[in-house]
């Protein structure tokens, strides 16, 4: 195998459970990037030349190595995917008990670059690193042999791939994949538009979060901002709620919160507002309305650390306009699928809203991402959700 050779130091981050190589730690006056090919594995050595595993390359990212293995014994090729597939399966038959999960979480479970919902017997399976995009075939083929689904869909159309040089493009690995896949959550039922969906077509990884909400649910008013195809606001409506309110962009996925109501028979009343997000909050303000429970859930406003700063003004001015709209008395569930967003930060936000505002607000549950998507300890990017849920009151003079 070919061999790329650190600078000195630079391995530290390995040795301590690590598995990215930026490009500015390989020592390219003795091993240059550019004579390799976007996907190729080569051996790891540290300055020293004491070799350290095997990594996918691309000598065209920033994060131009991926390690796959601490032996230069096991590269990544089928038998390897078979083998940490079945491991990673057998964490989520351990947490649930229908076959509706995210099977594969990338870096944590060993497999950077690979992610994989699972629908019953339909898999959908994202490709993002270029070390992956070359090994399709047998990741397929490893699928095919643990799990024996019906169909699988690559739905390789995710922002990673054009930094990483690869195509776009959604098509059938395998079988045949329906537009719509049905799937079970906390003993809710929904269908899932896997083709033209957001990701995968569905967010499991909000699971846990959204079951400690149902709780708060039963004969009260709801509030369902950036509901996408309703996982929050239908879990509200299967729990109690006699009222729900869904807040999206697109009609496309709010014609699917109004099906899947229908999956679950809610016989309460539900209100689909199709517009932005902000204007739609702002109207509901206007004409003083007010809900028992508002959960926020955007999408990533910081995609990328120069985004900080506008993205946490966001965060703020959707919190704000969600925190208007809480009862006394009422709870507010914000969350934030933004890595770079720490929950602290996210805690700080709410709380000078409620300060502007002049609310009591009291931190009642924190949560983070289900058990499908387990956190590697030294990979702190794995680890990217949170859910702040808060009882509001008017500021009782404190």
């Amino acid at each position: 195998m070919s061999v790329i050779r650190l600078k000195g130091q630079a391995d530290r981050r390995l040795r301590a459970g690590h598995q990215w190589i930026y490009s500015n730690e390989v020592d390219t006056n003795k091993t240059p990037l550019k004579q390799f090919t976007p996907g190729d594995q080569v051996v790891v050595e540290t300055a020293q030349g004491k070799p350290l595993g095997i990594a996918t390359v691309n000598p065209n990212t920033l994060i131009c190595g991926r390690l796959v293995s601490r032996s230069v014994d096991t590269v990544l090729n089928k038998s390897t995917l078979v083998h940490r597939i079945k491991i990673a399966l057998s964490l989520r038959e351990m947490v649930y008990p229908g076959p509706y999960y995210r099977l594969v979480f990338g870096d944590s479970d060993g497999l950077s670059g690979l992610v994989v919902d699972r629908f019953a017997d339909i898999l959908v399976i994202q490709i993002s690193t270029a070390g992956m995009e070359r090994l399709k075939n047998e990741i397929v083929e490893a699928l095919q042999e643990v799990i024996k689904p019906s169909a699988i869909l690559l739905k390789n159309d995710g922002k990673m791939r054009q930094i990483e040089g690869l195509d776009t493009y959604v098509e059938e690995a395998f079988g045949t994949v329906p537009e719509l896949v049905f799937l079970q959550e906390n003993d809710v039922l929904f269908q899932a538009p896997v083709w033209d969906g957001q990701k995968t077509g569905w967010f499991y990884d909000h699971r846990e979060n959204r079951k400690t909400m149902q709780g708060f649910c039963d004969g009260k008013r709801v509030l369902d901002v950036f509901s996408y195809v309703g996982g929050w606001g239908v879990q509200a409506a299967a729990a109690g709620a006699t009222d729900v309110t869904f807040i999206d962009a697109s009609e496309s996925a709010l014609s699917h919160v109004d099906e899947n109501l229908k999956l679950n028979q809610y016989e309460g009343d539900a209100n689909l507002m199709h517009g932005d997000a902000f204007d739609a909050m702002q109207s509901l303000i206007d004409d003083k309305a007010r809900f028992d429970v508002v959960v926020m859930d955007p999408p990533a406003f910081i995609a990328r650390r120069k985004d900080i700063k506008a993205g946490e003004g966001a965060y703020h001015r959707a919190n704000q306009l969600a925190m208007r709209l809480v009862a006394k008395g009422g709870v507010l569930v914000t969350g934030s699928c933004s890595m770079h967003l720490e929950t602290n930060r996210l805690h700080d936000i709410v709380r000078s809203n409620s300060r502007q505002l002049e609310r009591f607000s009291q931190l009642i549950y924190r949560g983070t991402q289900a058990p499908d998507h387990p956190v590697h300890p030294a990979i702190e990017e794995t680890e990217y959700l949170k859910a702040l849920f808060y009882r509001i009151h008017n500021n009782m003079g404190l």
